[in-house]
């Protein structure tokens, strides 16, 4: 267990809250603590009935389950990897700036998200953050599934297509493009 916790001190300090916030808030839902109804955003009750927290906890849910679970555990990967990546690389030693860039992102996806009926932010909210990185590091080659190697900047589009291959949806990933 020591070396969990290790591991879990040793990322970036945005990240790290960000990380345990994407876990604990499905934990809540999957356990029924909290219905998950209530973390959706949902434009009605937040512009309506001044349900403030809902952009807020939308960005952190994800319903998790036996269908949705590896695509959980894959944007999982993508938010410890990139938003890592960035906050030790391009935005080392301003915290400020990091945030201030999850920020701007976070308000132009969930505008969007208002705009286009779209109840959870937590695919987008990642794919804003890989997508900055990818332009950041656009020539350096990376590795995808199975060995296949290709520019960064190249990333965001090949996972658009590789969900768009295995069937979910394309939006989530369109939403973060459109937002920069």
């Amino acid at each position: 267990m020591s070396d969990l916790g290790d591991w879990f001190r040793s990322i970036p300090f945005i990240t790290r809250y960000w990380f345990a916030g994407s876990i604990v808030i499905p934990l809540i839902g999957e356990l029924g603590l909290i219905h998950p109804y209530y973390f959706a955003l949902w434009p009605e009750a937040f512009l309506h009935r001044f349900q403030i927290w809902r952009p807020i906890t939308a960005t952190f849910y994800f319903p998790v389950g036996p269908k949705t679970g590896f695509l959980y555990l894959v944007n999982l990967y993508f938010l410890y990897q990139y938003s890592t990546r960035l906050e030790t690389g391009a935005f080392d030693g301003r915290p400020a700036d990091y945030m201030f860039m999850l920020l701007f992102n976070w308000i132009c996806i969930v505008i969007t998200g208002l705009i286009m009926d779209m109840q959870l932010l937590m695919i987008p909210l990642i794919m804003s953050v890989l997508y900055v990185w990818a332009q950041l590091n656009r020539d350096m080659i990376v590795s995808f599934w199975f060995g296949t190697r290709f520019k960064a900047c190249y990333l965001p589009w090949v996972i658009l297509g590789f969900n768009y291959i295995i069937g979910g949806s394309v939006i989530n990933e369109l939403v973060p493009l459109a937002a920069k």
